[in-house]
């Protein structure tokens, strides 16, 4: 396993195994996966591994607009409700407290569906080199 995959299993899937729960300590899983959430397999890009994490902010009712990660991310939403939906018309929605492994290589685009800010925190499994968003290029017009 490269140490890329250790230290990416040390920060979401090993909570509940590397810590164990105590009266001064509480341990809560939130996401263990092999697939993003439309069920697609998590393979992470080659290269010199570069972990970044951001918190998102988005007011009521605004958007990201549609746009891709060419590499693995996933949220949690610390405050709100984030709505997303992809171009097929599928659609997930994340409360606060809850997380996800985010769609790769597939446009979508995230909605505050909420009345106050909504706070996102998101941690991409990139590579040096590697964007971690691209936009949707605008439609030329006529």
């Amino acid at each position: 396993m490269s140490r890329f995959a250790v230290l990416l299993f040390c920060l979401i899937a090993a909570p509940a195994v590397a810590l164990e729960p105590s009266a001064a300590l509480k341990v809560t899983p939130l996401l263990k996966t092999t697939t993003s959430w439309d069920g697609k397999p998590i393979v992470y890009p080659d290269g010199q591994a570069e972990v970044s994490a951001l918190v998102i902010e988005i007011a009521p009712g605004g958007e990201t607009d549609w746009h891709q990660h060419p590499v693995p991310s996933f949220g949690m939403v610390l405050e709100g409700t984030l709505e997303v939906q992809l171009k097929d018309g599928q659609v997930k929605r994340i409360e606060a407290g809850q997380a996800l492994a985010e769609v790769v290589n597939t446009f979508h685009n995230g909605r505050n569906v909420g009345d106050k800010p909504l706070k996102l925190l998101v941690i991409y499994a990139g590579s040096v080199g590697t964007p971690l968003t691209l936009k949707e290029a605008p439609h030329a017009k006529p």
